[in-house]
C-alpha cells in the first residue's frame, strides 16, 4: 500500500458500532424517501438486520454515521459492499468508490468476501478522514 493510503487512527469522535444497524439509517433514509422505497433499498439492508458482515461508525457529536454493509441482493451472482454516510444535520447518501464485489459460486477465488470486506472497510476508513477536514 503506498504511503498516502496508509490509515491514519480515526478521528476521536468517531465510535466503530458493528453490534446492529443504527436506527438512524431508516430515519435518514425515510427523510429523502418514502417508507416503501426505504424498504427496498439495497436489497432491504435497513429493514432486515441480518446480512452481514457490516461495519459502521458513528459520531454522537454530529449526528453522523457511516456503514459498509452488503447492498445486492443475496441471490444475485455477485454480491458486493456498499458504503453509506449520513452527514451531520441530516440526509443520506451512498459514497461511490472502488467495486467491493466477490462472487459467493466462487468462494476461493479473489476477491473473497473477506478481501472485499477488508478493502470496503479501509475505504470507509479513508473517506472518514478527508470528511473530517471538511467539518
Amino acid at each position: 500500500m503506498p504511503h498516502w493510503q496508509e490509515l491514519q487512527p480515526l478521528p476521536a469522535p468517531w465510535q466503530r458500532r458493528d453490534e446492529r444497524i443504527l436506527p438512524l439509517w431508516w430515519d435518514r433514509l425515510c427523510s429523502v424517501t418514502s417508507p416503501q422505497s426505504a424498504a427496498l433499498y439495497a436489497a432491504g439492508l435497513f429493514t432486515d438486520d441480518r446480512r452481514r458482515p457490516i461495519a459502521q461508525w458513528y459520531n454522537p457529536d454530529a449526528d453522523a454515521a457511516l456503514l459498509v454493509a452488503p447492498e445486492t441482493s443475496p441471490e444475485w451472482p455477485v454480491q458486493r459492499f456498499g458504503i453509506f454516510y449520513a452527514p451531520p444535520g441530516g440526509g443520506f447518501t451512498r459514497v461511490y468508490s472502488a467495486p467491493h464485489e466477490w462472487h459467493p459460486r466462487e468462494p476461493r477465488t479473489p476477491p473473497t468476501e473477506h478481501e472485499a470486506f477488508e478493502a470496503a472497510v479501509a475505504e470507509a476508513a479513508r473517506f472518514l478522514q478527508v470528511e473530517m477536514d471538511f467539518v
